[in-house]
């Protein structure tokens, strides 16, 4: 008789379980973690990844635009493998499906908006990615499980292809319908073309020191082309005052209570003596009644930090860790100052009298970017030591381009990297450790990918066979 009772339940059971398949509806369905994604969609959180490129706190530490306290370890360099999966699996992934796709919605914007879109920004991460590393991942990667274990490409062959992209992204926008999900423009395809034509202006420059010729080239091809216009133009990436899309520095002084971050002494010792108007931006006065702005020195131990009350030295200000605190790109004055250079070192006609022109545009852009106007930038700019000196021009359009890129720590690192300048001391309580070059591969990259990992430490010329912070990447010589 139980026999008989279990042989009928497992039978119902059966019914009821090959049943489920049979009925078109969500009950078995998470709303909350769709299988498939649109366009717009994928396009979106690729947009939303551009904030990690931007608030980092080893980029604003290499460049010594801040400085840590109390605890000082990655402004010592302590720090030596740096991971970059999440770049590929989140951000380039959702580039490359897109890219992928056999059919496009024209709804969500035409075919080659979408395509010449995702081409654009897959370029900004690669290029981002090839000058913290070198050699990278990059015509193998993002197979998924066709192949876990790509092989790296040398940075300049990267560079060749990323400048290529550029040009064809750039020219494959039609008139056709805007890109939907698109939170950097809103659509603005016209915007997106200067984006990638002030990319490879920028991209080129890097080439200043190991292909001049090609740099040269690139820059005035891309000039031509036409780059950002105006501040309007401005790469910005946009935060609300809501948890899940707050800047990341409000969420470490305002959410995290920890008070880690200080202006650095370098940047207000450059700053203040010239009355620069930008520098209330950057940061607050002391809370000790009547000092005034003070950085805080770089690169010391922690014992020694802990000899600087907290009411003795500025702090980032509070625009800059504000909940919805925008991250800046790519800017306007950032291709106007690769301008200033160009025509110094002779890449576009009109030497110091252009040269001297765009860098006192530059200046301004900036000094309206970072306090909302004009005012004050003319006297900043009159200033003996500011004002512009064909004696001493590549050095001040190089600390001019290190202010102004406060903040966004990673190229401001690349630029001192390039050029030398500003004129930066390694962390003094360190054995005399030099200032990182490039930082080294992700530690699973030896385990997972042994092989092309072991094969590009030692291809690369500037690491000799270390995978570490000293070696150089291929356009810095």
């Amino acid at each position: 008789m139980c026999k008989r009772y279990y042989l009928l339940y497992m039978l119902i059971l059966g019914g009821l379980l090959g049943s489920c398949s049979k009925f078109n509806d969500d009950i078995n369905v998470d709303p909350n973690k769709p299988s498939t994604a649109s366009n717009p969609q994928l396009l979106t959180y690729a947009i939303s990844g551009l904030a990690s490129t931007i608030e980092s706190p080893n980029g604003v530490l290499y460049a010594q635009q801040l400085s840590e306290k109390p605890y000082t370890d990655a402004s010592r360099y302590t720090i030596i493998s740096f991971d970059f999966y999440d770049l590929y699996t989140a951000y380039l992934a959702n580039l490359q499906s897109i890219l992928a796709s056999r059919t496009f919605a024209d709804v969500e914007g035409s075919p080659a908006n979408q395509q010449a879109v995702s081409r654009i920004l897959r370029a900004y991460y690669y290029w981002f990615m090839t000058d913290r590393w070198g050699d990278i991942p990059y015509k193998e990667a993002l197979q998924g499980k066709d192949n876990f274990t790509p092989r790296y490409d040398k940075q300049q062959d990267i560079y060749t292809d990323l400048f290529k992209e550029l040009k064809e992204a750039a020219l494959q926008i039609d008139n056709g319908t805007p890109v939907k999900g698109d939170i950097l423009f809103g659509g603005d395809m016209v915007k997106w073309k200067r984006f990638a034509n002030s990319m490879r202006v920028l991209m080129a420059l890097r080439l200043s020191k190991i292909d001049p010729a090609k740099g040269k080239t690139e820059l005035n091809d891309a000039m031509t082309m036409g780059g950002f216009t105006g501040n309007a133009d401005n790469v910005v990436y946009k935060h609300i005052a809501e948890a899940a899309n707050e800047n990341y520095w409000y969420n470490v002084f305002s959410v995290l209570n920890r008070r880690w971050y200080c202006i650095s002494q370098p940047m207000v010792d450059f700053m203040r003596p010239l009355r620069d108007p930008r520098l209330p931006v950057f940061a607050d006065k002391p809370d000790r009644a009547g000092v005034d702005y003070v950085g805080m020195p770089y690169g010391i131990t922690g014992d020694k930090a802990q000899n600087f009350p907290s009411d003795s030295v500025s702090y980032l200000g509070a625009r800059i860790r504000a909940q919805d605190a925008p991250s800046y790109v790519m800017t306007y004055a950032q291709l106007l100052f690769a301008y200033a250079e160009a025509a110094r070192i002779g890449w576009i006609p009109g030497g110091d009298g252009t040269a001297a022109g765009y860098y006192q545009q530059a200046v301004t852009a900036s000094v309206s970017q970072w306090t909302g106007s004009e005012n004050g930038a003319a006297t900043y700019l009159a200033q003996p030591g500011v004002s512009y000196d064909p004696a001493n021009a590549l050095r001040q359009i190089g600390y001019q381009r290190w202010v102004h890129l406060y903040m966004n720590g990673y190229e401001a690192w690349a630029e001192w990297r390039r050029t030398g300048f500003p004129l930066l001391q390694p962390a003094p309580d360190n054995g005399n450790v030099p200032i990182p070059r490039r930082q080294g591969y992700p530690v699973k990259e030896r385990n997972i990918n042994t092989a092309h990992y072991n094969d590009a430490v030692n291809a690369q010329p500037g690491l000799n066979g270390r995978d570490d912070l000293n070696g150089r990447v291929w356009w810095d010589r």
